[in-house]
Parts: structure tokens; sequence; C-alpha cells
């Protein structure tokens, strides 16, 4: 028997999904997407809706998926204890931008720009003319040592030098975007990104670099992240702490137009997992532990010897330090550390700089480039030789970079057998190391990717592909390893982009490489970090940012969504629409069309690179001729050069895009991969836009994102914003986007593409590292919480603040019993506004 108050409820419940879904009657036992047919999208417009009605309580995502029936949501919703009374949650108000503050801050960044780029041509300059004025190679060789070693410290010292001057000692504090107070941070902030030092992320000389900028860090620490800490001396790290690649302690917030700095304390022996956010004001204990794709919003502690995980993050059982510790000396840390400075200084440096020069002089056919005293910048020899020159240093370099990623890696493989302990900072730790940066060039990866020619690729360098099932899209052009020779994809699985295979383990002291394989016949959303022993197995889709279990039983024939992950139906009948096109003659047809085209966008991007390079070789060769005739006044020249190159490669790249998509805009769309609609799309995501982080933090990446067709509203704050469909998006005025968020107009998943606008109201914030997916609408100054997945869809209200994984509504509730343990996240602020928790 139904209740009457059930019956209520789902009456209501069947009449709002009977107007999402277009029909006259829902039977209450109709599964949602078994028998109905919906899909997460239009779902998420059933919770909206849903959330709108002041007589029912709200309902989400994760409620839908475990109660796919209206009966049984029906049932949980009016069974669910009753709510403690909770506070209305204070979303911070975004003021009012001044244009002319704007506007001037804008200035003053391009002066600073300016500066640096005069400083850097005058350096060069002198350098150049010293190193030129020999011709012996053991001369070239000293000179260009005396030369690269003075330049390479004074680029890891301007940093430090800039940030005591400008700032002394970072406080806690706050102070508006676009203000002079920013300017500094700003610079600062920028100084750090350049500085040459970050190549060395895992070594101690890291470590040192981060206590001359006023972080606290304790010994025997270990950080392979490449985000480097802006305030640092809010940066408190313990003892024997792991800090892995992909996570963001970054010691401010950028939120509702402020920059707000705060404290992030780490005890000894912390353990932080991969594509994790510690928000400021969070902390742990000693010996805690933070796993994957998990976040600590502000406020969170986590006590001494908890493991803790998910977005935000609750307790768990899991032990994500999965190697046992190894014997790690002090002398040890130092010789590595020493060993990588005087590698650098005494080998790469010299090579970078004399090297080139001594190439170039050696080759015969370069005279008219090489001389300044000819001014034939007018005659067709210079830009014949120009072109020569362009054309065989890009093969050349194609060449070279294809074979050395694929043999010296395997040169080093047999140093390093799966499964074995060794200790950090010797032979087998720099073999690793080695190892992953060369198979993770992402040139070869974004040449191929999204393409049938990227299996081929990935086997070259050490993938186990077992007998592959293309589709031509089988990975995207974002696939990352700690080694390729212990990752292993099932047949017939498909990836997109943004997959991390965390295939080694790390301690304070150790390390360990051991094979990851995922199962057969899955699909991977996007920004996905699988570790070794992750708990799936055939036929899985792991939805957009998930947290791949690694306890519990196998997973296998379902969908698993969210940090924690739960389970969600595998597909849907909309996503199967188009298999007719997946199998047979049909297949193979459209899947030998399908890479034709792709082969032709392989060209084309060739091209399109070869020329911008040859482009920067007229400009760099004009600029030294023109130095040469113009002597000190050449330095300035040549900083000049710079911002041209700078201004001209955005321009560049702008125009070529443009083109491309034939200065119109994408409209939303549902198609097969084998439709050419989608190829033309992988066409526009092949264009370069690694330029726009330069533009991170001022007006002008504004003006990109407008000359790229996003309809962007007025002082928008960008701190490291990437959006993928600019011509869906809308952003309003006084936005705050702060650093590695991602607004994505689109889903490719099993072989079907869909895309949807997406609207972000005035005065929004996008917290750190968060995601937005097709088809959402933000209310103007609504706040979404760091590392939350905004799932597409999802309509949220103005004024609102959502947070988690998948975002939900946040409320001010009161800590009510429970275990004290529970109380930094249950309670816990989230950007100021405290949001619900508990034990898992």
């Amino acid at each position: 028997m139904v209740g009457k108050t059930d019956t209520v409820t789902e009456s209501v419940l069947a009449e709002v999904l009977a107007g999402v879904v277009r029909k006259e009657h829902i039977p209450v036992d109709s599964h949602f997407f078994d028998d109905l047919g919906a899909n997460s999208l239009v779902m998420a417009h059933f919770c909206a809706r849903v959330r709108k009605r002041e007589d029912l309580p709200s309902v989400s995502m994760k409620d839908v998926y475990g109660h796919p029936t209206i009966r049984r949501l029906a049932a949980a919703l009016d069974t669910a204890p009753t709510a403690a009374p909770t506070a209305e949650v204070a979303v911070p108000v975004t003021p009012p931008g001044s244009t002319a503050r704007y506007l001037l801050c804008g200035a003053l960044q391009l002066l600073v720009f300016a500066l640096y780029c005069v400083l850097a041509g005058l350096v060069l300059g002198r350098g150049y003319e010293w190193i030129s004025a020999t011709d012996a190679v053991v001369s070239v060789y000293l000179r260009s040592l005396v030369f690269g070693a003075a330049v390479f410290a004074g680029a890891c010292v301007l940093p430090v030098v800039a940030k005591w001057l400008l700032v002394g000692r970072w406080k806690e504090t706050e102070f508006p975007v676009w203000s002079l107070a920013y300017v500094r941070f700003w610079t600062v902030k920028a100084l750090l990104h350049a500085n040459p030092l970050i190549l060395f992320t895992g070594s101690p000389l890291y470590v040192l670099y981060l206590r001359a900028l006023g972080a606290r860090i304790g010994k025997g620490v270990t950080i392979l992240s490449h985000s480097v800490p802006v305030c640092t001396d809010l940066l408190t790290v313990g003892a024997g702490t792991v800090i892995r690649k992909d996570s963001y302690l970054l010691c401010y917030r950028a939120e509702a137009g402020l920059i707000r700095t705060g404290r992030v304390t780490l005890g000894s022996d912390v353990y932080i997992g991969e594509k994790t956010v510690l928000e400021i004001g969070t902390s742990m204990g000693d010996g805690a532990q933070l796993g994957h794709s998990s976040a600590l919003y502000g406020g969170a502690a986590v006590p001494a010897g908890e493991r803790w995980h998910g977005s935000p993050a609750v307790r768990t059982d899991v032990d994500y330090v999965r190697v046992p510790p190894a014997r790690c000396t002090t002398l040890r840390r130092t010789l590595f550390g020493l060993g990588g400075l005087l590698q650098t200084v005494f080998l790469y440096v010299p090579l970078a700089v004399g090297g080139s020069y001594l190439l170039l002089t050696l080759m015969p056919a370069l005279d008219t480039l090489l001389d300044p005293t000819t001014q034939q910048l007018d005659s067709a020899e210079f830009y014949s030789e120009a072109l020569g020159l362009s054309v065989g240093l890009f093969v050349a370099s194609l060449f070279v970079g294809l074979t050395a990623v694929s043999l010296i890696p395997r040169l080093l493989k047999p140093f390093l057998r799966p499964d074995e302990v060794y200790p950090l900072y010797g032979f087998h730790y720099s073999v690793q190391r080695a190892i992953a940066r060369m198979t993770n060039i992402k040139f070869f990866k974004w040449l191929c990717g999204d393409s049938s020619y990227i299996v081929h690729y990935l086997r070259a360098i050490g993938y186990d592909l077992s007998h592959v099932e293309q589709t031509g899209s089988n990975f995207g052009t974002e696939v990352q390893h700690e080694t390729p020779y212990l990752a292993t994809v099932g047949s017939g699985t498909m990836v997109a982009d943004g997959l991390s295979i965390v295939n080694a383990d790390f301690s304070a002291t150790s390390f360990r490489v051991s094979r990851a394989t995922i199962g057969p016949h899955n699909f991977l959303g996007n920004n996905i970090a699988y570790p070794s022993g992750g708990r799936t197995g055939d036929n899985c889709l792991l939805a957009t940012k998930v947290m791949v279990p690694l306890d519990g039983e196998l997973r296998e024939g379902v969908g698993l969504l969210g940090s924690p992950s739960f389970e969600i139906p595998r597909s849907v009948e909309r996503d199967s629409r188009f298999d007719h096109l997946r199998e047979g003659p049909e297949l193979a047809r459209r899947l030998a069309a399908k890479n034709r085209y792709n082969l032709r966008s392989m060209g084309l991007f060739l091209f399109v690179r070869w020329l911008h390079w040859f482009s920067l070789t007229v400009l760099g060769f004009a600029t030294i001729d023109l130095y040469g005739a113009h002597g000190t006044v050449g330095g300035l020249l040549i900083g000049a050069s710079l911002v041209v190159g700078l201004l001209f490669s955005t321009a560049y790249y702008v125009l070529v895009e443009r083109l491309i998509g034939r200065f119109r805009s994408l409209e939303p769309t549902l198609c097969s991969i084998y439709d050419p609609w989608f190829w033309w799309q992988e066409r526009l995501w092949k264009v370069p836009d690694n330029h726009l982080v330069v533009f991170n933090g001022t007006p002008f990446k504004n003006l990109v994102w407008r000359l790229l067709g996003v309809r962007l509203g007025r002082r928008v704050f960008d701190d490291g914003c990437y959006i993928t469909e600019r011509t869906l998006t809308a952003i309003g005025d006084d936005c705050t986007l702060a650093a590695h968020t991602k607004v994505q107009a689109h889903s490719q998943e099993d072989g079907t593409y869909k895309s949807e606008r997406i609207t972000i109201g005035a005065g929004c914030t996008l917290g750190t590292a968060a995601l937005v997916h097709y088809g959402v609408s933000m209310g103007d100054g609504a706040l979404l919480a760091p590392d939350s997945f905004l799932m597409k869809g999802e309509e949220m209200p103005a004024r609102a603040a959502w947070g988690g994984n998948p975002a939900v509504p946040v409320t001010a509730a009161p800590v009510t019993g429970g275990s004290a343990r529970a109380v930094p996240v249950k309670g816990a602020p989230l950007n100021g506004v405290p949001v619900k928790g508990g034990n898992t």
C-alpha cells in the first residue's frame, strides 16, 4: 500500500517529469533510463524544476540515480530524516567593477611585461655579442657556460627578490582585483610561473626554492606538482610529506571580484593525491591522507592519522600510501639536487645557448641571415634562407623528437622493474623521471590525438593496447602517465581528454612502478586520474572527474560518477541511437573516411605550425640583423621582438581558428563521431592555444576570448580558465573565473557527440579547478565551489552556492551529533559557506 503522503509526492513528481519529457502520463514504476529513455541531461532538467517547487524537497542527480523510478524516489524523499534547521546561505556579493581601474590595471601589467622583455632583450643581446666574438668550439662552450649560468641564476633569483621587494611577507588579507595591490600580486605570480626552477619539481632544489620564498617546509618533503603556491609565507608543510602532481595549494582564492589569501597547513608525513585542491584555511594533521581527485574546502581540518577523499572530502578507510618506505638519507637528497643543478648548468644550458649558435654558424647557406652588415631584409635571399632553415629545423625536430621518445625511454626501461621498491633521489628515480618526461611530450599526442593514429603512437612509446577495436577516437589529445610500459588499456575502450594514468606510487622515501589496467569496452570521460589497482573491470563508464575506487568489489557493466563515486547506468537510449554506425561495413566505410579527414587535419596543422615557426624565424633573424646595425639600441629591438612575437602568435592562431570555423558560431549538436561535422570539430580542437596562459589574470585575455567568439561581459577576471567551445559560451559582467577552471560545452561518450550552450550570469564565481559541463545555466551572482563538477543541464539559481562532485546546493547546516571527526567537513565553510558532509 502507498500512503497518502507518498501518493501526493508521487503525483507531483510525475507531473514535473511529464513536463520535462513531454508525455501525458508517467507510470510511477517506470525506470527513468530503461523504460522512459531519459538521460542525465533530461534528469538534470527534472531536478532543476523540482528545486523550484516549494511543495517538494530538493532532488539531486545522485538521488535520481539511486532511486530511478517515481515511486522509489518519492519514498526516499518522504522517509528521509527531517533536516535540522538551516541558516540562510550568505553568498559573497560581487561589487560593480570600475572600468577605469580595469583599464589602468591592464596598462600597468603591459608595462611590467614590456620592461621584463626589454631586460631580457638587453641581456640576450650582450650575451650574443660576447659569444659570437669567438669561433673556437671550446671558447664558445665556455662563454655559453658562463653566460647561460648567469642568465639561469638571474631568472631564478629575480622572482625571489621581486617577491620580497613588492610584497614582503604574505599575510592573510583580501584585496579587489584590478587594484594596485593586485598588480603587485600578479607581478609576483607571473615571475614565479616563469622561473626555470619549476622544472626541478620532484627535486630537493624545488623545496629550497619555496623556502627562499618564505614557505615553512620540513625535511624530506617531496613535491611533484608544477602548480606553484603564490602566497608562500602562508604555506606550512611538515617533514616527510608527499604532494603528488596536478595538485593545487595556491594559498589564495579568487572569489566575487576579490583575491583572498590564506593559510594551508600540512603536518608531518602527510600524503596529497593527484588532481586535488586544498583551499585556503585548510589543514591536515600528522600522517593524514587526501586521496586522488579530492578537495578540502575552506576551514576543513583532517585530524592526524585519518584518511579522507572525495570532493568535498569525507573520511575513508582506503590507504593511499601503497608503497613501503626505503632508506633515503639527507646526503642522498643533497647529491641528487646538486647533480641535477650541475647537469643543467654544465650541459643543458651551454647546449641550448652555444649549440644553437654553432649550428647556425656552421651552415654555409645562411650568409644573408647571419650577416648584419648586408641589411638585406627586403631581399629574396633573406627570406629564402629563412624558409630553408625553418623547413629543415621543423622536419628535423619532428624526426628526431619522434625517434627519441620512441627509442631512448626503451633503453632505460630495463632499469625499472615492476613492483620493486626503490629509494627516492637515486639512479632509478632519475630513470623514472626521464622516462616520464620524454614520453609525456605533448606535441605528438596533440598531433595524433582524436584520430586512429594516436593508437599507433601510444603503442610506439610502450602502451599495451591489447587487440585494438579502432574507433577513430580511441584517445584524446591529453594522456599522461608515470611510465608507458605499465599502462594497459583493454580492447574497445575509448578515452576522452585529461586522463592521467597513475602507475607509480610514492612515499616520503621510496617509489614503485606497477601496472595500471583499464578494462575492455570502457568509456573514460574528461580529467580522470586512473591509479594502479583501480577497481573497475569490463564495460564501465567512468564519468568526467570521477574518483576511481581503490577498494570494494570489481565494478563491471556499470557507470561511475562523482567523488567519492557511486553507480549510475552504463548507457542510455540516446547514446545508442548511432550504434548501427559502429559495426559492419558501415563502420569500415565511415572509419576510412574519418581517417582520411583526420590525416588532412594533421597535415594542415603541421603546415600551420611550420608557417608560425617560419614567421618567428624571419622575425628573429630580422631582429639580429637590426641589432648588429644599431648596437646598444638593438637590445631594445630584441625586447620589442619578444612582445611582437607574442602578439603575432596570438593573432595568428586566432585567425587560424576563425578561418576553420568560417567566422561562424557553433550550433548545439547531437551526432555520431562518424559524422563529418564532428570531424570538423576535432579539427578546431587541434588549434594551438597554449599562448593563452601568458594572458591569465589580465584584461587582455578577455580581448582574446572575444576574438575567439566567446560572448564575454565587461571586467571579467580570468585567472586561468579554459573554454573549449568558445562560440557556445556566454559569460556575464564581473565574473570571477579562478585558476585551472574549465568550461566545456560538449561531451563525447561511446561514439556519440553532444554539445549545448553554457550561460554564466553576471557576478558569478567558478572556484579553483571547477568544471562546468554543457547545457548549464548559472544565475547572476552564483558561486561554484573549488573542484566541483557542475553536470550537464543543471540550472543554478541566482545567488546560489553549489559545490561538490557532482555539484549540489549547499546549506548552512549546523553540526549536530555524530563523530567529532566529521566536524571539519560537516559544517565547514565552503568559500565562506558551510557545506553538508559526513563520514563514509
